[in-house]
């Protein structure tokens, strides 16, 4: 959104952003089958097992009916040991490949009129890359739309992942909400519209307190960015004693953990509405936060964990602030990120995240120390218990759907985590944070049947997840590209990932032509 509409957002949450067309009807992906058998693979069940196979794993229709171990690595299979395919079945041979379960973003915007891009674009990015379910933290295109795109992907009417529409607080209505009552009524009348919950930027504590319990009355789930605005009064403690399920970002977090201070330490000349102003000093804050082993440290993450409190870090989306010209350089962009999109990258100073001004070493120094004490936070709370996500908040700041969310993976392993634990974050961690982890996030009989096909393994290189793959040095002396999803599957519907970014290639490059551009320019072109 415009750096104006973002402002209106925060203060005036009635505001409402133009939505974008729906997504076409489906077009692509076979099923679901009467019977679907993955035979031979090496399966990471998403639980925090080691892999194991050879594993033929049964769909009938949406779900998975068995997963059974069919013979020891590397030894011929015995066929008795292997289901018998039923007549009008399909059977994909996968012998050397593997299957993960759909991977599960919690921090997925549906594009939107600001960043001119299509559904059906971001739709199939985030296929082609795994992504098998997506939470819209405040369905900025209005909920009615979100909620029927949601109804018309669980009927596979449309090429898109699950959608699990949350509402951004306040909006839908022609004033703010003023009182505790017209909070609870808010959240009552998006649940009645379909929302499964809310998405919050900050508010006056005694209504936010009021949408917090009425949400829990309602068994709705609910997402927070403690924006600077109104995190001096309500941080990330505040909220997690109401009833927040997941922090997005770590904003207010922070503030917290403050030892000594109450309130950032801004600089006089500071203006939260000059977005280099308000990224610059973001890079600032955990330096100002209580270290490891201090009490204030151990009072806070004793308190979340015990409140079953998620952390949905993305750290990509802040992935720019510490090595911009990394970020303006990935090798997806030329291909995949859309004209329209780049454009709203580009520094500009009334575009939200497009905040590149007059970015320095200094600006990077600082977010690489924030980076490294704020990832040291994340690793320490999954390591005693805590539950932690995967969200991209893709569409900003230079990060190009499904591809935003393979980064974010990569920097949970840079992190601490092992890559089990990053596959565990990114599948049933985000479908426990759901209250959907009865129905995916892992791969277990009786779950529908949404995985990812690979025939590199991401244990070793999660990079073999990205749409564009890995480069590798081949024996020929050559480098080649070896990697990308093979299918990704939902609900028993199998998705050919490269002939969706095949086809997101082809709406990119129709544009570019259309526009004239051959390729991006840079900084002083």
């Amino acid at each position: 959104m415009t750096r104006l509409l973002f402002i209106l957002a925060l203060l005036l949450p009635a505001a409402v952003l133009a939505a974008i067309p729906v997504a076409p009807p489906r077009a692509e992906g076979e099923g679901p089958y009467p019977q679907l058998i993955l035979r031979g693979a090496t399966v990471i069940t998403g639980t925090g097992a080691p892999a194991h196979g050879p594993v033929d794993i049964v769909v009938e229709g949406d779900r998975i009916t068995e997963v059974r171990i069919v013979g020891s690595a590397n030894a011929p299979i015995n066929p008795a040991n292997r289901p018998v395919l039923k007549a009008g079945g399909r059977e994909l041979d996968l012998t050397g490949q593997y299957v993960m379960p759909g991977i599960v973003d919690l921090h997925g915007h549906i594009g939107g009129d600001e960043q001119g891009v299509s559904a059906e674009y971001v739709y199939k990015l985030w296929l082609a890359h795994g992504i098998t379910s997506v939470r819209d933290p405040g369905c900025g295109n209005g909920i009615d739309w979100c909620v029927g795109e949601q109804k018309r992907s669980a009927a596979n009417a449309i090429t898109a992942p699950r959608i699990f529409p949350y509402a951004f607080f306040g909006s839908g209505r022609d004033t703010p909400i003023t009182t505790p009552e017209q909070a609870r009524q808010w959240v009552r009348d998006m649940k009645a519209r379909g929302a499964l919950g809310m998405k919050c930027f900050g508010y006056r504590p005694d209504i936010l307190e009021a949408a917090f319990d009425e949400l829990k009355k309602l068994g709705m789930g609910s997402a927070c960015h403690h924006a600077q605005l109104d995190v001096a009064r309500v941080n990330v403690l505040t909220t997690a004693r109401w009833g927040l399920t997941t922090m997005e970002h770590w904003y207010g977090l922070p503030e917290a953990l403050f030892d000594g201070q109450t309130v950032q330490q801004y600089p006089a000349d500071y203006n939260y509405q000059d977005e280099q102003h308000r990224f610059g000093q973001a890079g600032r804050l955990w330096a100002q936060a209580s270290e490891k082993g201090s009490a204030r440290y151990e009072a806070v993450i004793t308190e979340l964990l015990a409140l079953d409190f998620t952390l949905d870090p993305t750290f990509t989306i802040y992935q720019a602030t510490r090595d911009l010209m990394r970020a303006r350089r990935a090798d997806w962009h030329e291909a995949y990120t859309h004209p329209a999109l780049w454009d709203f990258f580009t520094p500009n100073r009334d575009n939200h995240g497009s905040f590149f001004f007059d970015w320095g070493s200094e600006e990077e120094a600082a977010w690489k120390d924030n980076y490294r004490r704020w990832m040291a936070f994340v690793n320490d709370y999954k390591n005693r218990g805590g539950r932690v996500t995967v969200g991209s908040d893709s569409g900003y700041i230079y990060k190009t759907y499904g591809f935003g969310t393979i980064e974010e993976l990569e920097l949970l392993r840079e992190a601490g985590f092992h890559p089990l634990e990053v596959i565990r974050a990114a599948t049933l961690s985000g479908a426990e944070a759901l209250g959907a982890a009865d129905r995916i996030g892992s791969i277990e009989a009786g779950k529908l049947a949404d995985l990812v096909v690979l025939g590199e393994n991401p244990l070793a290189n999660l990079k073999v997840l990205y749409g564009t793959g890995h480069a590798r040095l081949g024996a020929d002396g050559r480098l080649h590209r070896v990697g990308g999803v093979r299918y990704t599957i939902k609900g028993g519907v199998v998705y050919d990932a490269p002939a969706l970014l095949a086809d997101v290639r082809r709406i990119v490059a129709e544009e570019k032509a259309r526009r004239g551009i051959t390729t991006y320019p840079q900084p002083g072109d």
